[in-house]
């Protein structure tokens, strides 16, 4: 382990420290509560609406980093996806629909794509993600990629950048996720979010910890909001004059359960079909059965890939197209000290094509993908 760097996915691991959930699942944890991911599209005060952007995006960090290891009792390692594996789900609530489409869009290197959309609300995020992983004394995890969130009502755009990691507690074998550095949510109204991690230290500190401030682009000094607390428990937000506008909680926050079609139904193509057989051979600890089914997935990609390279072609991805840039980004990415897009980490930069979305029929009927004709670009 102290000599491995590059993707976890490409790591081997014995079957008690696999999860039984694929890589591409991990795209709905951006909406487990989709009152909060609506809610900035209600809001007509520019400066508020950016507040309740960061509300939302810091409400998801305990489902997209803690929430496994909350059920499963420590962190395990997800199932390395296939090119073309796609997740589809939606949630229905008093927000209405809110649907989503993941799909992995390169196996090298690994990168899951995503669109989650509310068209009641006019609400959408997209973006696509990699990680890179290195060893010293802990697991170290860069994510390369953005999301995007889009709000229809006011054509405005917000850019998001993804939190490096690392992984904690493997000494004592109860492995968890605390993340690095900063992050930022950068507005096409004129609004910067910039959100710094740190954990608890040998003498002080909290896990999970955190603190954000929000800011007119380049006045990073004349705070708007600050926001500060424990990304796994609760956190207060603050107006400039230290008065407390808005609270969370992550432990009584109501979740919206996924909706996802029966088995069955599902195409070959989707994880929990897929991975049905290494998912249930991982849960019985049945590690001969579970490296068996993997090698049997493996090796029929590999025979594919093969094929497609003696024709001259490439795989057909089924919602999501490379595109040569994305000009939000370009404009944004400027209010990020240091960033870029690094697309030739990700095999290109991934965009939610809504053509390829509107064409999709059968095999995916039981989850039928619904779009409004509005706001897409």
């Amino acid at each position: 382990m102290a000599s491995f760097n590059g993707d976890l996915s490409s790591m081997t691991a014995p079957a008690f420290i696999l999860s039984t959930t694929s890589l591409t699942e991990f795209s709905a944890y951006w909406a487990e509560m989709p009152s909060l991911l609506v809610a900035p599209a209600a809001e007509q005060d520019p400066a508020k609406r950016s507040m309740l952007v960061l509300k939302w995006f810091l409400s998801t960090l305990k489902q997209q980093y803690s929430s496994r290891n909350e059920k499963l009792g420590s962190e395990k390692k997800p199932l390395n996806p296939f090119l073309g594996e796609l997740f589809l789900g939606k949630w229905e609530d008093e927000s209405g629909t809110t649907q989503l489409v993941s799909e992995q869009v390169s196996h090298h290197p690994p990168v899951t794509a995503y669109s989650i959309w509310n068209s009641k609300h006019g609400v959408r995020l997209q973006g696509y993600n990699a990680q890179k992983a290195s060893f010293g004394r802990t697991i170290n995890v860069k994510q390369i990629g953005h999301a995007v969130l889009h709000i229809d009502a006011f054509n405005e755009d917000y850019l998001i950048t993804l939190p490096s990691l690392h992984i904690e507690g493997l000494i004592t074998g109860s492995p968890y996720v605390e993340l690095n550095k900063s992050t930022y949510i950068v507005s096409s109204s004129g609004y910067t979010s910039k959100i710094d991690y740190s954990g608890k230290g040998w003498v002080s500190g909290k896990k999970n910890s955190f603190t954000a401030t929000m800011y007119p682009h380049g006045r990073e000094k004349d705070v708007i909001y600050t926001v500060d607390g424990q990304w796994t428990e609760a956190f207060t937000i603050k107006d400039a004059k230290k008065h407390t506008v808005d609270s969370y909680n992550a432990k009584s926050m109501p979740k919206t359960p996924l909706t996802v079609a029966p088995l069955e139904e599902q195409d070959a193509l989707e994880s929990r079909r897929a991975w049905r057989k290494v998912a249930d051979a991982i849960t019985k600890g049945d590690m001969d059965t579970t490296s068996a089914e993997k090698s049997l997935i493996e090796n029929q990609q590999r025979e594919m890939r093969k094929k497609e390279q003696a024709e001259g072609r490439e795989w057909e991805r089924r919602f999501f197209t490379r595109v040569d840039r994305f000009d939000y980004f370009e404009k944004l990415i400027k209010e990020v000290p240091g960033a870029s897009i690094d697309s030739d980490k990700t095999n290109g930069v991934w965009e939610f094509d809504r053509e390829k979305a509107k064409a999709a029929r059968p095999p995916f009927s039981s989850f039928s993908v619904q779009l409004d004709n509005e706001g897409w670009s």
